[in-house]
């Protein structure tokens, strides 16, 4: 790979491109067929896998390839294995590759190269014109992308070889990505299932007894929240104008999948209109919509006072006594079967709805002795830090991937001849 020292470099109607590349419509007769996409009746839809996958949009795409919800009988438009999948409404311009021969709904469009256009080069560079299709969108609260604005964006068009080492160097990095995407998905069925087994079974064999939650081991009791978690609630005595700034925790800042929360806003006390008082240590519950269903907790750490305020639609829970260990009831609150259970009790109109206090408090959870809640926690938080690392050796690879398709789809950087 090399600095364009020595390329000369041209100005077109897309920027500076190195002299020797060309601007091309993506409709052109020799560059690439667009297939615009058109939904079958509802009623050639199943959920068993026969027929085609169907794809509609950003529902299905995943962060490499679409997964299919849904697959048709009956399809009207047909993507082939490799076209690449772009969003025709709203959001516009996201991209995919067709991992297979797929149905594709009004949402989407399959843009199939020629000869002398690289299927993965092309993938490239409409992810980097996502911009560009969400200006040429029309409608105002609704956008969409007709055939006509496809057909006529202008795309840079270096000689077949070099776009062929283009995308060898991108996929090399994609793969890369998809490799740490694999392991952070293992682990987490890893966790998922760990999770079902140490809250059912615990660690030591013991023999089972019967209760209102299920069979548990027999030394382990059964209790309501209410019973060992506290509901955290403001001294009468804390008096916030003596403090300059105070930490403020937003629902945005409050992570899904994650165990800490570590970022916060400062606000003046004045400021200080509305919110839940919390305390370092707090566990942060969420109890609206759809925030409560996608798992939104965390505990309250990184303060610089012993307290904060947090948005009203959290509960800070703490464990009462030593009864209770806190990761433990981490742990539990974030399980899939008890956050369904929760949810089911919901209040409220259409996406408005809350989970009542009451909720929290009947709900009833396992206790094991202290020192066996604790090594549960200690497994489960070691599973947790394991992802944490795959997800940050997985940055550094984005943003090569953000870096280079800019550098190598402006010319900045070439590839020689001879190298690969």
């Amino acid at each position: 790979m090399m600095k364009n020292n020595h390329t000369k470099f041209k100005q077109t109607e897309i920027g500076s491109i190195p002299e020797d590349w060309e601007v091309v419509r993506l409709g052109d007769e020799d560059v690439a067929d667009i297939i615009m996409g058109q939904s079958p009746p509802s009623r050639t839809y199943n959920k068993e896998g026969i027929g085609l996958p169907f794809f509609q949009g950003k529902a299905e795409f995943g962060e490499n390839y679409p997964t299919p919800i849904k697959w048709c009988l009956e399809p009207i438009k047909i993507a082939k294995e490799k076209d690449i999948l772009v969003s025709v409404r709203a959001p516009v311009g996201d991209v995919n590759m067709a991992p297979f021969e797929c149905c594709i709904g009004r949402g989407l469009a399959a843009i199939r190269p020629k000869d002398n256009l690289d299927h993965f080069y092309l993938l490239c560079y409409m992810k980097i014109s996502k911009g560009r299709l969400e200006d040429e969108g029309g409608g105002t609260t609704f956008k969409a992308v007709g055939k006509s604005v496809l057909q006529n964006l202008k795309i840079p068009l270096p000689p077949l070889p070099e776009q062929q080492k283009i995308a060898r160097i991108l996929s090399t990095i994609q793969r890369a990505i998809e490799h740490q995407d694999k392991i952070i998905t293992a682990t987490r069925k890893l966790k998922k299932s760990l999770m079902h087994k140490l809250f059912t079974e615990g660690l030591n064999g013991e023999e089972q007894k019967e209760t209102e939650i299920g069979r548990v081991p027999k030394s382990w009791d059964v209790m309501r929240l209410g019973d060992v978690v506290d509901f955290t609630k403001k001294p009468r005595t804390l008096n916030l104008s003596e403090f300059k700034e105070i930490p403020f925790i937003p629902m945005e800042t409050i992570p899904i999948e994650k165990l800490r929360i570590n970022d916060y806003l400062l606000k003046s006390s004045d400021e200080i209109t509305s919110g839940v008082y919390c305390e370092k240590g707090d566990i942060l519950l969420a109890k609206i919509t759809p925030s409560f269903e996608n798992g939104k907790q965390g505990i309250v750490e990184n303060i610089p006072y012993d307290f904060a305020f947090a948005t009203t639609e959290v509960y800070p829970l703490k464990p009462r006594n030593i009864l209770l260990d806190k990761l433990f009831l981490f742990y539990f609150l974030i399980k899939s079967d008890v956050r369904e259970a929760i949810a089911g009790k919901m209040q409220g109109t259409t996406g408005r709805k809350r989970v009542p206090k009451e909720a929290v408090e009947n709900t009833l959870i396992p206790l094991p002795p202290l020192p066996e809640q604790q090594q549960i926690a200690h497994i489960l938080s070691t599973v947790d830090k394991k992802i944490e690392i795959e997800e940050r050796r997985k940055t550094p690879l984005k943003e090569l991937f953000k870096t280079m398709l800019h550098k190598l789809m402006s010319g900045e950087i070439r590839l020689n001849k001879e190298e690969i």
